[in-house]
């Protein structure tokens, strides 16, 4: 059951919003009011106020290995949102920033194998978040990922080349996700041809993702419904 008066704080962490717009993948799937920050623009929310009941950290095409300075400024809003007991999700980007923000720089690394395209994952018992315990696809694109290396982190689901694909921690709710569940085949297609037009070093791995066969298990409405309901 959704919080009454319920309203959510989006982080956007984006840098370009003509290569990708994490407002935009989101919102179809969000059933209470929100408001969206621009964190590179250094705009986020106050949540000493209690107008917010959850707060959602988007992907982004910066790496958590290399943080600018909006990065502390956004640790800090997670800090606070984890004191007033705000429920969070990050989702890639933002679930690597989470896991900083509550374990420090040892949680995050370069990934030994990227995974870009459409993955699958096991998740590893039933879940508030995920649901049951299943093999289920989404779609995928990072090049680092979280670390369990303290076992601070409660994992929920792992992937071949990705040990943490989501956690909780402590038993509250406190989520990261390595998956894009709320890019649709459509928009993921889009995003990687939009992404090999860069012309970047990366780009065979993008080509080699747009030839690939899409398979997404619509993992979002679950996500999304579980963390709402928190």
């Amino acid at each position: 059951m959704m919080k009454k008066d319920a309203k959510l704080a989006l982080i956007d962490n984006s840098i370009d919003s003509s290569i990708y717009t994490p407002e935009e993948h989101w919102k179809p799937y969000l059933t209470i009011e929100w408001d969206c920050f621009k964190a590179t623009h250094n705009q986020f929310p106050d949540l000493s106020k209690g107008q917010y009941s959850h707060v959602l950290l988007t992907g982004s095409e910066a790496s958590i290995l290399e943080r600018e300075e909006w990065v502390d400024a956004e640790v800090e809003v997670v800090h606070n949102a984890i004191e007033e007991g705000i429920p969070i999700l990050g989702s890639c980007y933002g679930h690597q920033l989470l896991a900083f923000a509550l374990s420090g720089p040892s949680s995050v690394r370069r990934s030994t194998h990227p995974e870009v395209g459409w993955i699958s994952i096991q998740t590893k018992e039933c879940s508030e978040l995920l649901g049951e315990s299943r093999q289920a696809y989404s779609f995928s694109i990072h090049f680092d990922e979280v670390v369990n290396d303290n076992e601070n982190f409660h994992i929920l689901a792992y992937s071949e080349h990705c040990q943490v694909q989501a956690f909780q921690w402590k038993s509250k709710p406190f989520w990261g996700i390595q998956i894009h569940p709320e890019i649709d085949v459509p928009h993921a297609r889009a995003l990687l041809k939009n992404l090999i037009s860069l012309k970047l070093k990366t780009t065979p791995i993008y080509e080699e993702a747009l030839k690939s066969t899409p398979r997404d298990s619509g993992l979002i409405k679950h996500i999304v419904q579980g963390f709402l309901s928190s």
